[in-house]
This record gives structure tokens, C-alpha cells and sequence, in this order.
């Protein structure tokens, strides 16, 4: 009898921390499944295997940041049957696009003893702001779960089932108080997508939007309020510039009230 061929799973890396790729090794006893269901051609941060193209499903983790990785992002995308983002950096820029906002040529006189020999990009951008993306799995790092779903659903052809409602849902869900409502504390939580399993306001702690914007976020109405509960313009924007700085509507809303 022929063995059935596996599909093959290719796992990428650019500008990031691995977070995202540790996620997936830490799925653990899931991890061996599948393990069991995909031949895993590419993946450095677990195996020196390396198994040429074309893949069935490419997770790519990081943004681009330099000429470098422009090209080589197009090189996997031709490669690529199906090609996932997961992370704040692949899907958003991560917190290197911090760097969009400012003079990254001053950035590098300042920390570099030789900055003839840094080769980068004035920005950090989102990998789908270069190639075709078929799915965003959102997060810093992503949540494991989401991404053992979002991997099923395309070795078996169906939509990924991951949530876009805010963060506020899963608080409501666990039965966590509302860290603003009760004590005034500024949370990201009513324009963020759900994922972080109520991580920080489930310790008391206002959310930072690890998982970007969710679905039509009304960051206006929620900059208002943070300035009603007396945090300055400067905040408010610092407050929208972390993780997912260069998501559009975070983005935008920082601009906003940077002055």
C-alpha cells in the first residue's frame, strides 16, 4: 500500500522573539499530534531538518525590517500553498514598529558603533503589507489553542473558528470585574480581540492590547474616556503604541493625541 503523503508544514521566522514559535512547541501533548499529521519540513527553532518546498501551510512569525526580509517573505509566499501570520510582529509590526514613529536613522547613530554596516528599513511592518496573507492569528504571543485551530482548519480545508469580538466578552465570560468601571484603571480591553484567556484584568490590571484590534474597534469613544479618567493626550497615546503600535486603528488613534 502507497503511504499517504503528509502535508508539509513549513514555520518561519523574521523580525521577532520566537514567542509565537515557542507557543506551538508548547502545545505539548497536542504538539505530537501534529507532529503525527503533517510532515514538519521546516521549523529552526525545533529540528536542523530542512526539507525543500512547495509547502502546504507556512506559519511565518515577525515582521519585515530590512531590505533582506522583503525578499525573502516573497520567495516563501511563491513557495507557500497557504501562508498564516501569527504573532503582534507578523500581523502588526510588533513593538519594533515603534520605530515608525520616530527618526530610526538617529535610533542607529546612537546605538551602533558602526552604523554604516546596519542595512534596515525606516519602518517595521505587517508581513501582509508585502505578500498575500490567508490568515491573521493575532496576539504577543499567540494563544496556543487558537493556533492548533487555525492549523486544523486549513489541513482540512475549512475556515479557522477564532474569535474577533473584544477582550471585554471574555471578561464577562469569566465572571471578572471590569477593572475600569470598578476602579478607574485604563483598559484597552473594549477595542481589543479576545485571546489572552482574560489574562491581565483577571489580575486586576488594565489590558495592553496584546491582541490588536478587534472587529470595528471605537478607539475614539475609548481615548475620551481615558481622558475623562485623567490620563494626558501623551498617555493616551503611549497607551495605543505598544505591542500592536502600527494596527491601523491603534495606529491612527495614537496620532491622534500625539502632539
Amino acid at each position: 500500500m502507497a503511504e499517504v503523503r503528509r502535508p508539509k508544514l513549513a514555520v518561519w521566522k523574521f523580525s521577532s522573539c520566537d514567542g509565537c514559535q515557542l507557543s506551538l512547541l508548547d502545545c505539548e501533548d497536542e504538539l505530537l499530534a501534529v507532529a503525527g499529521a503533517v510532515e514538519i519540513a521546516y521549523f529552526l527553532e525545533a529540528t536542523r531538518v530542512e526539507i525543500k518546498g512547495p509547502y502546504d501551510v507556512s506559519l511565518v512569525e515577525g515582521s519585515i525590517t530590512t531590505p533582506h526580509d522583503a525578499e525573502r517573505i516573497r520567495k516563501i509566499r511563491k513557495q507557500s500553498k497557504a501562508l498564516v501570520t501569527i504573532g503582534a510582529c507578523a500581523t502588526a509590526g510588533g513593538i519594533q514598529a515603534l520605530r515608525n514613529f520616530r527618526d530610526v536613522d538617529g535610533f542607529i547613530r546612537a546605538v551602533y558603533a558602526h552604523p554604516e554596516f546596519i542595512d534596515t528599513l525606516a519602518t517595521s511592518t505587517a508581513i501582509q503589507d508585502h505578500v498575500k496573507v490567508d490568515f491573521e492569528l493575532r496576539g504577543c504571543p499567540v494563544n496556543k489553542y487558537q493556533l492548533l485551530e487555525v492549523l486544523n482548519a486549513f489541513l482540512n480545508g475549512r475556515k479557522p473558528v477564532v474569535p474577533t469580538h473584544s477582550q471585554c466578552v471574555e471578561c464577562k465570560m469569566a465572571g471578572t470585574v471590569c477593572v475600569t468601571v470598578a476602579h478607574g484603571t485604563p483598559c484597552l480591553g473594549p477595542v481589543t480581540q479576545a485571546g489572552c484567556g482574560n489574562l491581565c484584568p483577571g489580575h486586576d490590571r488594565g489590558c495592553y492590547g496584546c491582541f490588536g484590534p478587534k472587529e470595528t474597534p471605537n478607539t475614539a469613544s475609548l481615548a475620551r474616556h481615558m481622558l475623562e479618567l485623567g490620563m494626558e493626550r501623551r498617555d493616551v497615546a503611549l497607551a495605543f503604541r505598544s505591542f500592536n503600535a502600527n494596527a491601523e486603528a491603534f495606529r491612527l488613534e495614537g496620532d491622534a493625541h500625539d502632539h
